[in-house]
Parts: C-alpha cells; sequence; structure tokens
C-alpha cells in the first residue's frame, strides 16, 4: 500500500516541528519546505531549504512531490514590524503561492492553512468567522491571508483554516519558553489578585485536533475556522504555580496591579530605548490580565476528548526543556 504523502510548510518552526514528529511515526512521507533548517536535527533529511515567496520553486516541488495533504504553517510570525505589511510578505504573498500551488497540484485530498487568533485582538469576542479586529500588522497580514484563502474558490482540494491560540511545549521559543524561562529564573511576578481564565493550548494536543481535521468527515470541516486551543480553560496562576512547581523553582511573588502597571510602563521605556524584549511591557501585562475564552465546541466535537491535561503538558514540557538543557 502507498504511502500518504504530506507537505508541511513552516516544518521547522515550533508546531511545524511537531507535526513533522507526528507525521513520521505514522509512517508517512513527509517533505518540511521551509526557510530555516530543522529544530529537531533529526528531521534534517526530511527538509528541503525553500522560500514560498518564491512562487516558481514552491510550483515545482508540490509538481515533482505530488502530496495527498497539505499543512501550511510557513510564516512569519513576530509582532516586531510597526511600518508596513511588506515585512510580512511570506503571510500574505506566500499564501497566494501557496493557493496557486494546490491548484496546479492534482491529488490533494485536504489542506490546512494555518492563521491566527490575532485576527482579532486579545479579549475581543468575534460575531463571524469574518469579523476581524486586528491591532498588530502581523495580526492584519493574517486576515487578509484568511481572506485570499477564502476568495480563492474551487482550488481543487477541501481547505480548513485553523486559528492557534497560545500554543505552548516541546520546541517552543518565545513567546511561551520565555514564560517558562522567567518562572524557573524566578522573576516570574503575579498581577494581584486577578485570575485570568485561558484557553491556550499544549502542542501535542495540538497536532492531535490537526491531524483529525487533516482526515476527519468534510461535511464537518470542509471550508471552515478552527480556534486552535485545549477546551477547558486555565487559571493562568493556577498554571504559572503549577510550571514553578515542576521546575523546582522559588515560590512567585504577587505585587499589586498598580505596581505590576509601573513596571510595564517601565519596559515600555526601555523598549523605546535599547531592549528588544523587556520581561514585561504594558502591551504583555493587559495580555495577561485579559481573558481568552475562544469558540472550540465545534472543533471539540471532531477531535473528542484530548490525550493531555495541562499539567501532563507542563510535566513533558520541563522534560523536553531539561533534555535541551535549557533549564
Amino acid at each position: 500500500m502507498d504511502k500518504n504523502k504530506i507537505i508541511i510548510t513552516g516544518g521547522s518552526g515550533f508546531i511545524g516541528t511537531n507535526l513533522v514528529e507526528h507525521y513520521l511515526s505514522l509512517g508517512w512521507d513527509v517533505l518540511n519546505l521551509d526557510i530555516n533548517s530543522p529544530r529537531n536535527s533529526a528531521h534534517k533529511e526530511y527538509w528541503q531549504k525553500l522560500d514560498i515567496v518564491d512562487r516558481a520553486e514552491l510550483l515545482r516541488v508540490f509538481h515533482d512531490f505530488s502530496p495527498d495533504y497539505v499543512l501550511h504553517f510557513a510564516a512569519r510570525t513576530d509582532l516586531d514590524e510597526h511600518e508596513n505589511l511588506s515585512g510580512y510578505s511570506a503571510n500574505i504573498q506566500g499564501v497566494r503561492n501557496m493557493v496557486d500551488a494546490i491548484k496546479s497540484t492534482s491529488g490533494i485530498k485536504r489542506t490546512i492553512f494555518a492563521s491566527s487568533q490575532l485576527v482579532c485582538r486579545v479579549g475581543y469576542q468575534p460575531a463571524t468567522d469574518e469579523d476581524y479586529c486586528p491591532n498588530t500588522l502581523y495580526g492584519h497580514s493574517k486576515v487578509i491571508g484568511e481572506q485570499i484563502v477564502r476568495a480563492s474558490g474551487n482550488i481543487g482540494a477541501s481547505w480548513v483554516l485553523i486559528r492557534p491560540t497560545s500554543i505552548w511545549g516541546p520546541w517552543f521559543d518565545v513567546p511561551y519558553r520565555t514564560f517558562f524561562m522567567t518562572i524557573n529564573k524566578g522573576l516570574y511576578i503575579h498581577s494581584g489578585q486577578i485570575q485570568t481564565q485561558k484557553k491556550w493550548g499544549f502542542v501535542l494536543n495540538s497536532v492531535q485536533q490537526i491531524h483529525k481535521l487533516l482526515i476527519g468527515p468534510g461535511d464537518m470541516i470542509n471550508s471552515k475556522t478552527f480556534y486552535l486551543a485545549d477546551y477547558s480553560p486555565l487559571i493562568l496562576k493556577d498554571f504559572a504555580n503549577s510550571a514553578q512547581k515542576e521546575m523546582g523553582a522559588r515560590k512567585i511573588v504577587t505585587l499589586p496591579f498598580w505596581l505590576m502597571k509601573l513596571i510595564a510602563q517601565g519596559g515600555d521605556t526601555l523598549k523605546l530605548l535599547f531592549l528588544k524584549n523587556p520581561p514585561l511591557t504594558s502591551f504583555r501585562l493587559n495580555n495577561i490580565i485579559t481573558n481568552e475564552i475562544q469558540e472550540t465546541s465545534s472543533l471539540e466535537e471532531i477531535t473528542g476528548p484530548l490525550p493531555f491535561t495541562y499539567l501532563l503538558g507542563i510535566e513533558k514540557t520541563v522534560e523536553w526543556l531539561k533534555s535541551q538543557q535549557i533549564i
């Protein structure tokens, strides 16, 4: 029996690395297209260096590999661009090129396009899938990417849009690895008595959800949009305390919220002057204290129960951090 063949763009990134590992474990024929080399050196033989903005090369690779499935995760994901959308060309022209590559390749059964929860500012509850409210250029670029997919018509394969929320776990980087590292160093601070609720996602749960969307029933999935998150909200303070205990770090200090605001304002000043990534800014503090409860019931209906609780996810994440000699 022939192997399933899958192209994963951005397979050298955080979620992508976990996806490459998952499909290799299933015995699929995997091709990672990424401008960067794999984070996991064991994946190097499955990687081909490619910039998705290069349309001609992308179409050539799709034609030669002829995938059955496509997971499109390649993107510029930082929030550092403040001047011009052209800095996020991978998120706009790259999506146009992906649509063209899929249209030009027969036999693709389903494609998942990764967008972002930041097509809406944190805390905004959209009324429909096309109710957008970005407050960063990155979020705006992802809005345009979604609009390109929806306007593309028949691309020859069924497609799904997913909006990853705050995903964390093995192979992660900033900002959530920074979150764990700050706790490990004893520098994380609770903001008063605020009990913020978050639907974050442990990455190995996310991989399970993505796989179910890739192979699940078309009438529940095709041309729809899903937020990618664990289904039960966590209390941010409890999550941080659990991570602190698992790492054996110093107990987390609680400061009054007014003092946290002053510290954040100081971080804003440092960022303006010279420090690219201060521990706390007003933007980050607002994210910390804002509830994030996305609609995930339609995804849960497709995937069923998830394999990992957040406590088990923390255990596996700390185990990975130690294996990489990060902590």
